[in-house]
């Protein structure tokens, strides 16, 4: 008991086990997120951590069930359930899902001799990976119509396609790079097509959460009001996170390969590269999405005095509560 009480503080309905004053805190809470384990979580597993939460709730909790089994509850839930709609986030667009389906995108984006038709294929499905991301993991307290995310997705693409495809064709009329210095920086042109989209893609999926507002919260988890000051403080969170989160993604791995693919053994053997480039952006991707959705915490505080006055007349709390998203 006391080991469990040391890694397994006392059971918090709806808070994270890990502190989310620190960074390290966030890190591990969103080392839990993106566990990919929960992708395999069975349907009558996820409705017995359903079943036990809900018997912690209504003080009907049977007896020997200890802190590392509710925790352990509540992060299958988390992974898996909408935390507003309470509705089951398809497999691909769970944030636990995006290192193991959205790796083999950014390999993709990163392979070498990209043509006109590559390039845009790839920005394409990255864009379209993404903004499925932000649409089933976004603020959902306010309802909002599928076709205004619809607009939001063209817009999204238009503008990753746009980027990529208008910096290769700049890079290809430079003349003054040589084919070899062209070919490297080509290498790096995904990373601002990629972070300039992300920031377009969170502001076009989630715009309405900037006319509607979204739901702030007391200190017992009552909604005060809606804010559309909360909004923008979400909105503008998410996008600095996905600004961050592709430094290490599209940097790195080119910076690797072009020192790898000088050694004897890629030399000798060149149906390595592409093996070996999947796991370099694997353990990329794996090192920078905890990284950079650490920065925020997924529930943001804000000071009532920072809202608008009829939320600041409406509480007597001087710190609420909003989900900022993922």
């Amino acid at each position: 008991m006391a080991v469990e009480s040391t890694v397994y503080p006392a059971f918090r309905l709806g808070e994270s086990r890990f502190a989310q004053g620190s960074f390290y805190g966030r890190l591990r809470h969103f080392l839990d997120v993106i566990d990919p384990r929960t992708l395999f979580v069975s349907e009558s597993r996820l409705n017995e951590c359903v079943k036990l939460l809900e018997h912690f709730r209504d003080g009907t909790l049977p007896a020997g069930v200890t802190n590392a089994q509710l925790w352990e509850a509540q992060k299958v839930k988390q992974a898996i359930l909408h935390p507003d709609t309470g509705e089951k986030i398809p497999m691909p667009f769970r944030m636990s899902g995006y290192i193991p389906f959205g790796t083999p995108v950014v390999v993709g984006l990163l392979l070498p001799n990209q043509t006109l038709a590559t390039t845009i294929f790839w920005q394409w499905l990255n864009q379209s990976h993404n903004a499925c991301v932000n649409y089933c993991n976004r603020n959902a307290s306010k309802p909002t119509p599928f076709s205004k995310f619809f607009q939001g997705y063209l817009g999204a693409v238009s503008s990753a396609v746009t980027i990529a495809v208008g910096l290769n064709v700049l890079i290809q009329r430079a003349k003054c790079f040589r084919p070899a210095t062209r070919l490297l920086v080509q290498r790096f042109v995904p990373f601002p097509a990629v972070a300039s989209a992300n920031v377009c893609n969170v502001l076009l999926m989630r715009h309405s959460e900037l006319s509607e507002g979204v739901s702030v919260l007391d200190e017992n988890g009552n909604v005060v009001g809606t804010s559309k000051i909360a909004a923008r403080c979400a909105l503008l969170e998410t996008a600095v996170t996905r600004v961050v989160l592709p430094v290490p993604i599209l940097v790195l791995p080119p910076m690797l390969m072009t020192v790898l693919e000088r050694l004897p053994l890629l030399q000798r053997h060149p149906r390595l590269v592409l093996p070996v480039h999947s796991l370099v952006c694997l353990c990329a991707f794996g090192m920078a999405l905890p990284l950079a959705i650490s920065l925020f915490p997924q529930n943001s505080q804000i000071h009532v005095s920072q809202l608008e006055p009829e939320i600041s007349a409406a509480t007597e709390c001087k710190i609420l509560t909003y989900n900022k998203g993922l």
